[in-house]
């Protein structure tokens, strides 16, 4: 069942229930100016409705700023569902979750991202047919977290050179707080570049792992943001960046995989003013996004594609930082500026 909920924010945001399967969700579509929104699919722990309510409208937001600065035609969506996705998901419950989907024709389209996986997808793709990041199939794009990790570290690379005066990252120490698709491939990308890597989890197994592969060392997840570190690199759950942990940051940057990663404009404000650059995580992230966009926009040169939206992001960080110097401001405030002022212009034509 969908019942819808007011917001002024947001085009469409409803409820999703389903006596059934249990299932308690969520669906935000922020924008669909430029195209289909288009957006996730989340499943975690929330203390209860509020705050997932928050979240999904957090993120659903995020992603129209995402998919602009990525250039692709493409509006804003996010959808979570409430539970532990190690012990509540269900066949039922995802294809429950399909048929709410499918309910939105096509203004909303999901994919992959926190507690989901490909087959996952695979299973509401039984319901729906606005699902992309599938595995197998007709412009299938599989798993966006090794793009989105990509994306990611070019992103850090760039940061390094403006930081450190150079993009080689060997012996950089480099925090990586979650240990998810996405932050496991990072993990990969930077040992490859020789950076040595502190990591937290909250599933112990994973750390262990992380520790072998990579010779890591290992920091408690909510302290790992306070370790001596070159690089701060969340890529866990939002918000991390606030007024407790800004100030007790003891890395240079900050370039990590998580949406959100601000709570507020006062933290983007405190990172400036402590001369810790910040890389706006939706500039950073969004190589993930355009996998998927491949396979939404059915691009059939996906390689190519792909290969182009990434050194185009460079390219748009590049320039946000360069206007952040120059204004001796926060990056994420030009970000916004500069994906705002598109918005506008998109709509005055």
């Amino acid at each position: 069942m969908l019942t819808r909920i007011d917001c002024t924010t947001h085009e469409e945001v409803y409820r999703v229930t389903d006596r059934d399967s249990g299932l308690e969700g969520l669906i935000a579509v922020h924008s669909t100016q430029a195209g289909p929104a288009a957006g996730g699919l989340r499943m975690r722990v929330y203390a209860g409705f509020d705050e997932a309510l928050a979240d999904v409208l957090a993120l659903s937001r995020g992603m129209t700023y995402k998919n602009a600065a990525a250039g692709l035609p493409l509006g804003g969506g996010k959808a979570v569902i409430l539970g532990d996705p190690r012990s509540d998901k269900t066949e039922a419950l995802l294809r429950a979750m399909g048929r709410a989907v499918e309910a939105l024709q096509g203004r909303y389209w999901t994919a992959e991202d926190m507690g989901m996986t490909p087959a996952d997808l695979k299973v509401l793709s039984s319901e729906t047919k606005f699902v992309a990041g599938l595995a197998d199939g007709p412009f299938a794009s599989g798993d966006p977290s090794p793009i989105t990790a990509q994306g990611v570290f070019n992103a850090l690379k760039i940061g390094a050179a403006r930081q450190f005066g150079s993009s080689d990252l060997s012996g950089k120490r480099v925090a990586v707080q979650g240990l998810g698709h996405v932050g496991w491939y990072l993990c990969e990308l930077l040992a490859k570049a020789g950076a040595q890597l502190i990591v937290a989890d909250t599933v112990a197994a994973r750390v262990e792992e992380a520790r072998v592969a990579f010779g890591a060392e290992v920091a408690a997840p909510d302290a790992i943001h306070r370790v001596a570190a070159d690089v701060f690199a969340p890529c866990a759950i939002g918000g991390i960046l606030n007024g407790q942990t800004v100030p007790e940051l003891r890395a240079a940057m900050v370039c990590g995989a998580a949406n959100n990663q601000l709570a507020n404009d006062a933290a983007a404000d405190a990172l400036q003013a402590r001369g810790i650059l910040y890389l706006p995580d939706y500039v950073a992230n969004g190589g993930g996004i355009i996998n998927v966009a491949t396979e939404i926009l059915r691009i059939e040169a996906r390689e190519s594609y792909v290969a182009e939206r990434l050194s185009q992001l460079e390219t748009t960080m590049r320039g946000i930082l360069d206007a952040a110097a120059r204004q001796d401001t926060s990056p994420a405030h030009v970000a916004d500026a500069t994906i705002e002022q598109g918005m506008a212009l998109r709509r005055a034509g």
